[in-house]
């Protein structure tokens, strides 16, 4: 601890400052938004006496957030007919004097409809408010108040795993706690494309066949049945996986996973790095472990890097005072990389040494999957960025936490949002209306400025037209057809509804699948 205070030693983080801005402001606008739209106004700050006091200096003591862009407190002071007239906090010099002038505004009628009230029906004089100047009208301010919902939001480089900008929080000034590391929450259905991972890495291919319908699980003696639902309470008969997943299907998840096994959708969940133990039970197949942001945003990144293992850092390099280098994230050997002169020899070459953590072609299969999430799915709002992106939106019981993770060809990021006490953000509350826009606005500033790169599509990979319902090979002319990404081989030779039905687990499972299907629910709750 000593060396670290006091060794003069030198840290070059990971983050990128621009992508840190973005993330506070677009994670800090989609709270206030959720909150304005589901909560309401929850009250003042406090109350101070602007009759017989210096209300300037009252207010100078009122303590405020510091880090949150243009929100400053006010005090309202009175009323001109409807319209509330307000005072701005002043700062204090480096004496502690409050300075002698008073800056006031008036609240904008327009900066309080999200509270569908008038000023004088939920303030009086001596109430002090958070307040954002409205840009184009000088002197006008806008009501704020902070969330009473909080969230997380990780960027991250899915290559290397440099994380790029992590923000815990609405404001840090008024918790420490980071939600992006700390808070284990349930990825809900973010979880789901590691199950169909699994799958597809065993033997799977997305156009083939799952039943979408009501199912029962019996958890054993004395327990009750467990018939779980699809969010829209409806089923859709036989669809492919690539559906499923677009679509965010429960049923058809919960028959995968016992097909596939929970234990090799453990071991999967593991290998991602989003779990160390997940219980083996169907529950967990649809998200019911817990886990952190910066973990399932890690996961991700191994879809869109070809499979290859990363581990999340925030530290490139550390040199001591002599300029040592004493810690260095990539470390991969590269004697040829530092010679002291250069007499045109060749290129030095870095070797890879990142682990594969699944077949390079499944994970394209997956990304293909996640890419279809935002143009036909529930990740349609995405689609306003205009450039190659994929994702995943969760949603848990009770919407307690709504996600949305994803990623460009060189970006990955992570959503979360959700109470610190855990509880319900709303019976309709769903990710693709709140999580799925946050992550929508940090994309569309973070790649302003990047050209529309399409994913990268590994060797081996054979594209093939189908129709996107019944996952048979496409006639020519026929509408509603998709491209589909395969491994060599596993293509549908057949446009025929009966023999895709027929063939339909004709596929041959690795050993890990034989061991696994059957393995029943231990306890699934």
């Amino acid at each position: 601890e000593k060396t670290l205070y006091e060794g003069g030693l030198s840290v070059r983080t990971t983050l990128d400052p621009k992508l840190q801005q973005i993330a506070r402001q677009t994670l800090a606008d989609g709270l206030v938004r959720f909150d304005e739209a589901r909560d309401g106004f929850h009250g003042v700050v406090q109350k101070i006496d602007v009759q017989t006091l210096d209300w300037g200096v009252a207010l100078a003591d009122v303590p405020a957030v510091t880090d949150v862009k243009n929100w400053q407190l006010a005090v309202v002071l009175g009323f001109n007919g409807d319209i509330a007239q307000i005072g701005l906090q002043a700062k204090r010099d480096s004496g502690g004097r409050v300075p002698s002038t008073r800056e006031t505004g008036t609240l904008s009628p327009d900066g309080l409809k999200w509270t569908k009230k008038t000023a004088k029906q939920i303030l009086s004089p001596g109430d002090v408010i958070y307040v954002e100047p409205i840009s184009d009208k000088p002197q006008q301010y806008r009501l704020r108040q902070i969330p009473a919902v909080s969230g997380a939001l990780v960027a991250m480089d899915p290559h290397t795993g440099r994380v790029l900008a992590m923000v815990g929080g609405f404001s840090f000034d008024l918790s420490k706690f980071n939600r992006a590391t700390q808070a284990q929450r349930q990825p809900g259905s973010a979880f789901k494309p590691f199950v169909y991972a699994a799958a597809i890495d065993n033997g799977y291919t997305p156009s083939d066949l799952v039943l979408d319908a009501p199912i029962e699980i019996d958890l054993g003696p004395g327990q009750a049945i467990w018939k779980p639902e699809n969010f829209d309470k409806q089923s859709h008969g036989f669809r492919t996986l690539r559906y499923g997943i677009e679509h965010s299907k429960n049923q058809m998840t919960v028959r995968l996973a016992q097909d596939v096994g929970m234990p090799l959708i453990a071991d999967y969940g593991k290998r991602f790095g989003l779990y160390n133990n997940l219980l083996p039970v169907l529950a967990m197949s649809l998200g019911a472990g817990e886990s952190t942001v910066l973990k399932v945003t890690s996961g991700y990144s191994m879809f869109v890097n070809g499979g290859k293992k990363i581990s999340p850092t925030l530290i490139d390099r550390i040199q001591d005072r002599w300029g040592k280098t004493i810690f260095r994230h990539d470390d991969r050997p590269c004697p040829e990389c530092s010679l002291a002169a250069w007499s045109d020899q060749t290129e030095p070459k870095i070797p890879d040494t990142r682990e594969q953590v699944i077949d390079p072609l499944t994970a394209y299969q997956v990304t293909s999957i996640l890419e279809g999430v935002v143009v036909r799915g529930t990740g349609g709002s995405v689609a306003a960025v205009g450039k190659p992106l994929a994702g995943k939106t969760g949603t848990t019981n009770d919407a307690k936490d709504l996600w949305f993770v994803g990623f460009s060809p060189d970006l990955a990021v992570g959503v979360y949002m959700g109470y610190d006490k855990p509880k319900s953000l709303g019976s309709q509350a769903q990710a693709s209306q709140f999580a799925a826009p946050i992550f929508r606005d940090f994309m569309k500033l973070a790649l302003a400025d990047k050209p529309a790169t399409p994913f990268r599509v590994p060797a081996g990979i054979k594209l093939v037209s189908i129709n996107g319902e019944t996952g048979l090979r496409a006639q020519p002319g026929e509408k509603g057809t998709i491209i589909e990404a395969y491994k060599p081989g596993t293509e549908p030779a057949s446009s025929d509804v009966g023999d895709m039905l027929s063939t339909q687990s004709l596929f041959t499972p690795s050993p890990d699948v034989e061991r696994a299907v059957g393995a029943g629910t231990g306890g699934v709750y």
